[in-house]
């Protein structure tokens, strides 16, 4: 039966809660460049382009800022 009673000790977990919103804010940029990067080199080599893996790296630094930034947005509204 699962306990329902509050934690006396909340503070503690607030912490690892915010310690692991920061890691993934500081891991998620470089983690989408080096994705679009890898998929656009990996199509490169597949079709015989050289101008893919450009492409996957611009979107991969799109999309790692606008998890960033939506990330931080969030992050400053929760309390």
């Amino acid at each position: 039966m699962p306990d329902l009673a509050p934690k006396k000790n909340g503070g503690d977990e607030n912490a690892w809660r915010m310690i692991g919103r920061y890691s993934h804010l500081a891991l998620v940029l470089p983690a989408s460049v080096v994705a679009g990067l890898l998929i656009g080199g990996a199509l490169d080599r597949w079709l015989k382009t050289s101008w893919i893996t450009l492409v996957g790296l611009l979107l991969g630094c799109v999309a790692g800022f606008y998890e960033l930034i939506r990330g931080v947005i969030r992050a400053s509204k929760e309390p």
